[in-house]
């Protein structure tokens, strides 16, 4: 019977396929340059992430909400550190 629920496990799946596209695309680049474009795809899935969150608190589910909040910090985190090393490349 399926659940009357909405999955809310799907947001953060996404969001850690964009932090994935991002580690992926700054990889093409070489990892340690960095990328502006890597790093905001990466910082994107916050979005998704987000509303992961936000159906984890309505679902009151732990689990779900520690995945996303996980993803949100990975995902700022992944972002951040993505653009300030493309920046310093280019400026360098």
């Amino acid at each position: 019977m399926a659940s009357s629920v909405p999955d809310s496990k799907t947001p953060v799946l996404v969001a850690f396929g964009f932090i994935a596209l991002g580690i992926v695309l700054a990889a093409m680049h070489g990892i340690v340059h960095g990328s502006i474009g890597g790093g905001s795809l990466a910082a994107i899935g916050v979005v998704p992430a987000l509303i992961g969150m936000w159906k984890g608190l309505q679902q009151e589910t732990q689990n779900t909400l520690a995945l996303a909040v996980s993803a949100v910090i990975l995902s700022l985190g992944v972002g951040g550190v993505l653009i300030v090393l493309g920046i310093v490349h280019a400026v360098v």
